[in-house]
């Protein structure tokens, strides 16, 4: 028994690695407007790719993402030597190198497939519907990223305040798709909820358009920033 305690002593392992704690945080700027890209939570977001040089030349990547303004914060990072590449819906960036001690504070700015504004405010219907106006146009000259536009949609939902391709209520939600989406291109368009909202509910609102252009497996939509109207 003393020899069994001893063989199964001598096999236990321990993990003496510490717990990941430096942080890689920052913000995706739009370089037609200087402000924080507009996108959405998730995989069809901006997605940060790392790879670890610190021990390999050809390291497995790792991917995290960022949130629907722009920003990203991650502070489970190992500290180390990393290549950084930020991806989304937008002219794709070289790989940046950097050393991760402490915080590292980013700031990327980019040229978006398409800028959505609005134009004016949203207007509350008789019959409770919504109409919103968005001006749709391109955002960089760079002819490998000037394909058609696929998709227009006018996202609305209701509760978190998190509204995109991800997280919209398809009760209300309008979707163009195809040739009628590519006439969009270039021109302010009114679009108007598939049904009325309930009063005294808050809504969320955005306007996206994203073009025929994958991106890391994904087609991934520019937006406006959000919007939010309580109905009366």
């Amino acid at each position: 028994m003393a020899l069994l305690l001893l063989a199964g002593s001598s096999c236990t392992k321990f993990d003496n690695y510490e717990e990941p704690a430096e942080t890689i945080k920052g913000v995706v700027f739009d370089k037609n407007t200087g402000k924080p890209l507009q996108t959405e939570v998730g995989e069809g977001g901006i997605r940060i790719k790392l790879m670890e040089y610190s021990w390999s030349d050809s390291p497995t990547p790792y991917y995290f993402g960022g949130m629907q303004e722009g920003n990203f914060n991650n502070t489970k990072i190992f500290a180390g030597e990393y290549g950084i590449t930020v991806m989304g819906a937008f002219v794709p960036l070289a790989e940046e190198r950097h050393k991760v001690k402490g915080t590292l504070d980013l700031k990327f700015e980019v040229e978006p497939f398409l800028n959505v504004d609005w134009v004016g405010e949203p207007v509350v219907n008789a019959d409770k519907t919504v109409t919103v106006k968005a001006l749709i146009k391109r955002g960089t000259n760079n002819k490998d990223f000037q394909q058609n536009v696929s998709d227009v949609r006018f996202f609305v939902v209701a509760g978190a305040p998190y509204v995109g391709e991800n997280n919209k209520d398809d009760r209300y939600s309008v979707y163009i798709s195809g040739t009628e989406a590519n006439n969009m291109l270039g021109t302010t368009v009114s679009l108007t909820t598939k049904a009325p909202l309930e009063s005294g509910f808050t809504y969320h609102l955005r306007v996206g358009a994203r073009i025929d252009k994958e991106i890391e497996g994904n087609r991934r939509y520019n937006y406006t920033e959000m919007v939010t109207l309580k109905m009366p």
